[in-house]
Order: C-alpha cells, then structure tokens, then sequence
C-alpha cells in the first residue's frame, strides 16, 4: 500500500501530461493553425483547374525544354534488381550525397552538370545552384540568377519574346523577408504554371523527366 501511495501521484502525471501534451494541446494547434493559416497546415498545396499539382515546398523534376528546371536533386534509390538509380525528386524520402567538398565524385558531378546546364542555357556564368544539389534533395525554389539565366532558352522554345518571360521571372520572384533574411528566389513550380498561364497550355505533366 505504500507503494500505491508513493507511485500514485507519478502515475497521475503521466496520465495527465500524456492527455495534455499528447491530444489536447496538439489537436489546439492544430485547429488554430487551420483556421489561421490554412494554406501552411494543409502542406502548400498548389491547385491548377480544381486539381493538385503538387506543394510549393517540394521541388519537382522539370526537365523539357519549355520549363524553367529546379536545381539538381541527388536523391537515389532501388530498382527491383537491388541496383541503385537516381529518384530525383522523389518526395517519399530526402537526402543529399554526403559527398565532401574534397571528393572526385562530386567534382566529376559537378563539371558534368555545368556541361550539361550550357548546353541547355548557353554559354555563360553558370549558378552555383544549378549544379549543386540541395542539402533535402526536394527544394522547390531556384535562385533569381539561374532563373534569369534560363529565361532566354525557355522564351525561345515557347515562341515567345525573351523581355516577356523574364518580365514573368521577375513578377514570381520572391524577396528576402525584410530585405535581409534569406534570399531573393523563385518557386520553379509556381514560376511553370504561371508560365503555362502565360501561353494559354496547361502540359505540367509532359514537363518531367520519365523517372519523377
């Protein structure tokens, strides 16, 4: 029994602390946030025609010609036959390659991308963000420098005048919170679909890479 009474008032905090901080205070927040911030709590979603496209916090792996692209993704993953495979984008995991600054895989990486990003773009500065992948693997925004750089080649394959597509860059970037907290910056998914508004198509599906 004096056990019981000792082990009494610790078994009631548990009780007490799991319904506080395990239901009632979550299901508070939950509900405020909702009622506040309703865009935020439900992930971001990004609806195009009554359908969801996808969130404005994860990247998506635009790779046509006629789409601004997001920077390089270096997520991979497994085939059925146990093989690793590049899954850029894949958004039911996140990682980068943990390859240091040293290494000669990333250093190849790298070069092979700039290759590949002037071929696509031209010859030109090459963005650092262009050939870097992201810490997540799954950032949706680009900076304003990569996004001003494809510009030319993403007016060119839509038929339309290149001062028009960058004036749309423009119009989506995103500025620094109090011109000091983060970085100027484009969503990439965003800055697709007002692209598509901008020539009248709706092909966001058609934009990816088979894989994503």
């Amino acid at each position: 029994m004096l056990i019981l009474r000792e082990l009494r008032p610790a078994l009631s905090l548990v009780v007490l602390f799991t319904i506080l901080t395990g239901f009632l205070i979550p299901e508070a927040f939950t509900g405020i946030m909702q009622a506040v911030f309703p865009y935020q709590a439900n992930g971001s979603q990004i609806v195009v025609n009554n359908q969801t496209v996808g969130s404005a916090l994860i990247g998506q792996n635009f790779t046509a010609s006629t789409y601004f692209q997001p920077r390089p993704s270096a997520l991979t993953g497994t085939n059925a036959k146990g093989a690793t495979i590049p899954t850029p984008y894949d958004a039911s995991e996140s990682g980068a390659s943990n390859l240091g600054a040293t290494s000669a895989a990333l250093q190849t990486a790298v070069q092979q991308r700039v290759a590949a990003y002037i071929k696509a773009f031209g010859p030109g500065p090459v963005p650092a963000d262009a050939v870097t992948a992201s810490g997540s693997g799954l950032d949706a925004d680009i900076s304003v420098t990569n996004a001003l750089r494809q510009a030319p080649s993403v007016a060119a394959a839509r038929h339309l005048p290149a001062d028009t597509v960058v004036g749309l860059v423009n119009q989506m970037t995103h500025r620094a919170f109090l011109g000091i907290v983060g970085t100027d910056h484009v969503n990439v998914l965003q800055l697709n679909i007002a692209l598509d508004n901008l020539s009248g198509t709706t092909n966001l599906a058609q934009g990816h890479a088979a894989a994503s």
